[in-house]
């Protein structure tokens, strides 16, 4: 059927004007509210205020305008229903063919932090989902928008004649999932985090950002999806498309670098950190990092958490990497660094995100608090009777912190500004150990006088005999094995100092 009468309500003007000067350019009538209806007006584009069809003032604040028979009559009757036409002759309903709403910026409006909780609430639309779900109900006959982005090839398609079936019911699907959002959103505020624990409801909604070349593996496809109304959190300024390996690694990459507020450089390689270093000159941060493992990086990621300088990037060239991450790049950096033409670039625009950590399992979905690192504090405790020397307590608290980003069994010699080798994704912490203790050989890195972080307990004393006898002197671990005394013990035996953090770090 033809649209003969729209409905314009939109709190994103963004091509409003031009949209409903098109409508009005072909026979169709418009009905509009508020500030929509206001901007009409300014315009110099005829329409009809919602209140002179439905006889009924916009009261409330603007709460209530359109909740009235007279509009969702007018959307949601089946133009093939003679009962259907009957009733809307007689209590006088005109047709509404084309309803075209946008949602007020309730997400944006709950990321605010100087917002109150009213202002919030404000923000909960009702009619305008009200509207869109009418029309999207009814989308045989009535057109739901509420992307200003279809302007244009909804006007082409009423040009062309009556839009097909195909368009109406994408339409459709596309208010359903917008209004879907929206709810999420809402309901995810309502909740907000208790108390203790994890919410009982996890509402979720994810639209899809970017399709990916393939996953994992070449056979699989892939995509990568944002959760709600979110903005996207990087903006890639060269190089190809990211695929689905990069986007794990990204995440390790610029999650190590920030834990760091002294300039840091980390390297990843799938998942898991190659290297990582503190230092004020970021060339020669860089040049440590990668010392510790100096095959490994190649075809890597390179996490920065400082905007990357020409200097930097002249060395980064060097080697090849698959993406290099960092907040934001010098103008000569970034000549340099595209001319190696596949190499992704990305500018970070905010920091990791804090929230609830999920990943599918068994069919389901598991979810978590981000793990963070706790700073030193009253649940670090010395359980040796020698304490650590000012600069071993520095190494200790570095290498604390890389630990908790490599996969679980996990071990870190360091010093106090950089790794110096590192052993992880073992079933065996001694067997972790002396894997950074051959891999440190390999690549000619002395461990005589380093620490060692380890991301849990040591269950028996070897681990960390194998640790002092490689050059550690002093250790930093969760504690909480039923052998904590034994490793103390041997600790104390061979002068070495070891800290108690109280606090496990695995990472599958």
């Amino acid at each position: 059927m033809p649209v003969t009468r729209a409905l314009l309500s939109v709190y994103d003007k963004t091509g409003i004007i031009e949209f409903a000067r098109d409508l009005a350019r072909l026979g169709i009538a418009i009905i509009s509210t508020g500030g929509t209806s206001r901007t009409l007006q300014e315009a110099g584009i005829p329409h009809q205020p919602v209140e002179a069809v439905t006889g009924f003032p916009e009261m409330l604040e603007g709460r209530v305008k359109t909740l009235h028979p007279l509009v969702h009559g007018g959307i949601l009757f089946r133009r093939d229903r003679e009962d259907d036409v009957a009733k809307t002759r007689e209590f006088g309903i005109g047709p509404i063919d084309l309803v075209c709403v946008n949602l007020y910026p309730f997400a944006r409006t709950a990321a605010d932090p100087a917002a109150q909780p009213e202002d919030v609430i404000e923000m909960i639309d009702i009619g305008g989902p009200a509207m869109l779900r009418s029309a999207a109900k009814n989308f045989r006959w009535v057109l739901p928008v509420c992307r200003p982005a279809r302007y244009g090839e909804i006007i082409a398609a009423l040009e062309a004649g009556e839009p097909d079936s195909g368009l109406r019911r994408q339409l459709a699907a596309e208010t359903f999932a917008h209004t879907a959002e929206y709810d999420a959103a809402v309901a995810a505020w309502m909740v907000g985090r208790p108390a203790e624990g994890l919410p009982e409801r996890l509402t979720l909604q994810f639209r899809r950002h970017q399709a990916l070349r393939y996953g994992e593996n070449p056979h699989q496809q892939a995509a990568f999806y944002l959760p709600g109304m979110a903005a996207v959190p990087y903006e890639q300024l060269g190089g190809k498309e990211l695929s689905y390996n990069n986007l794990l690694d990204l995440e390790g990459a610029i999650g190590l670098a920030q834990e760091f507020t002294e300039p840091a450089v980390a390297l990843i390689k799938h998942t898991v950190p190659c290297g990582a270093a503190v230092g004020g000159d970021l060339v020669e941060t860089y040049r440590r990092a990668f010392a510790t493992d100096t095959s490994s990086p190649f075809g890597g990621i390179v996490g920065v958490n400082r905007t990357v300088t020409a200097d930097l990037a002249r060395e980064l060239a060097e080697v090849f990497y698959e993406v290099i991450v960092a907040p934001d790049y010098e103008p000569e950096a970034l000549e340099i660094l595209r001319r190696k033409k596949n190499l992704r670039l990305i500018r970070l625009l905010e920091p990791l995100g804090q929230g609830i950590e999920m990943r599918s399992a068994a069919g389901g979905l598991l979810a978590q608090e981000r793990d963070r690192v706790s700073p030193r504090g009253e649940s670090w405790k010395v359980a040796t009777v020698r304490r650590p020397a000012p600069e071993e307590w520095a190494g200790l608290e570095f290498a604390w912190k890389v630990v908790r980003w490599a996969k679980s069994n996990a071990v870190v010699f360091a010093d106090d500004r950089q790794t110096l080798g590192v052993g992880l994704g073992q079933t065996s912490r001694v067997d972790a150990v002396e894997l950074a203790v051959a891999r440190s050989a390999k690549y000619g890195t002395s461990l005589q006088g380093s620490v060692l972080a380890s991301d849990a307990f040591f269950p028996f004393p070897d681990g960390a005999e194998a640790a002092i006898s490689a050059g550690a002197t002093a250790i930093i671990q969760p504690g909480g094995s039923v052998r904590d005394a034994e490793v103390v013990e041997a600790c104390d035996r061979l002068g070495v100092a070891m800290v108690f953090t109280g606090e496990r770090h695995f990472r599958h």
